[in-house]
């Protein structure tokens, strides 16, 4: 893939419609790989990827270095407990560190926005040939959860041939804490570039109205948007509005429970019943309408556990499982197209 163009993978709304096409074609590929017998490919033999966790993560991370092994590259694992931070390190000391130590691709997660995108900058003015993959910053971006939420409803509706144009004309509901996630940031720029309409349902103190705009500009810092016609945004308040006449897909957000000390919600049981997917509620759509949630799923709130655990509906599991394939999809597009010193 010696077209791909990007030193580092920070926020989908710089991807093309062929950035798009190229992971998802990619990642199609590497899911159709045997599960038994040999599972590594030697594509990034001789390749390190470092992960740097400043957040506690499970699917993320386990994923991640997962998919580098399965491509035979080299895995460092970072923890801050036991770093040199706790000396009094900076972040970009400890990223040049890992690169002086063969690093090819820095996979960054960190509570804070912005920090991915400072360390690729500050490693490109050193003049440090390293790449840059964000694994989740702040209530900015998760560009490789946005993807294999893009694959695995590509894969649903189309799986024989997932791309973006399987999306065209669907109608997806986001639902829950729209505010507070970078996940469904991530999420709308991938869905409206494939042409999909995105439907957000969520109380006001958790969906401001300023979310119908989202996508309407290119974010700060990025010149144009690469997607000559996106696919439209609206808000409901209704849950059973939103999903009434031909919601094509259902996605809830996990509820932070630390919202509640914010006051931004009354209780987690009224939350629940305003918002909570439920069987009943999700057959206003149709049947077998997909739902998928990016996990960790409080059960009984953001959905019943009935539902999460139906496979004739529940996408959760599939989530998890494509997510390996797309991470080795962006690894490999992002180690390979550098040259082995």
């Amino acid at each position: 893939m010696s077209s791909w163009s990007h030193r580092h993978v920070l926020d989908l709304a710089a991807f093309s419609l062929d950035d798009f096409t190229t992971v998802l074609t990619l990642a199609q590929r590497f899911r159709a790989l045997p599960v038994a017998g040999a599972r590594k490919l030697p594509a990034l033999q001789g390749r390190l990827m470092t992960s740097l966790f400043f957040e506690p993560s499970t699917r993320t991370r386990s994923s991640f270095e997962l998919a580098a092994k399965r491509l035979s590259a080299d895995v460092q694992s970072f923890s801050p407990s036991s770093s040199s931070l706790s000396k009094g390190e900076s972040l970009l000391d400890t990223a040049r560190t890992y690169v002086a130590m063969g690093a090819n691709v820095l996979v960054v997660r960190h509570r804070c926005a912005g920090v991915p995108q400072s360390l690729a900058a500050d490693l490109d003015r050193a003049g440090e040939r390293v790449a840059v993959l964000n694994a989740g910053d702040g209530l900015h971006s998760h560009p490789s959860q946005g993807l294999l939420d893009l694959f695995t409803l590509a894969r649903h509706f189309a799986p024989e041939a997932p791309t973006p144009a399987a999306l065209r004309g669907k109608r997806i509901v986001i639902v829950g804490d729209v505010l507070h996630s970078r996940v469904a940031r991530s999420n709308l720029w991938a869905l409206t570039a494939c042409g999909a309409e995105v439907v957000l349902c969520g109380p006001p103190t958790l969906l401001p109205d300023a979310f119908a705009d989202f996508v309407a500009a290119p974010p700060p810092g990025q010149a144009a948007d690469p997607v000559a016609a996106r696919g439209p945004v609206r808000i409901e308040r209704s849950l059973e509005q939103a999903l009434v006449g031909g919601a094509d897909a259902v996605m809830t957000l996990r509820l932070q429970k630390e919202r509640m000390h914010q006051h931004l919600l009354t209780s987690l049981d009224t939350y629940h019943r305003q918002f909570g997917i439920t069987r009943a509620r999700l057959a206003l759509c149709g049947p077998s309408v997909p739902l998928l949630h990016p996990g960790p799923v409080n059960r009984g709130v953001e959905l019943a556990g009935d539902v999460l655990d139906d496979p004739a509906v529940s996408l959760v599991e599939e989530q998890v499982r494509n997510g390996i394939p797309v991470r080795m999809a962006l690894l490999y597009l992002l180690a390979a197209a550098e040259p082995l010193a």
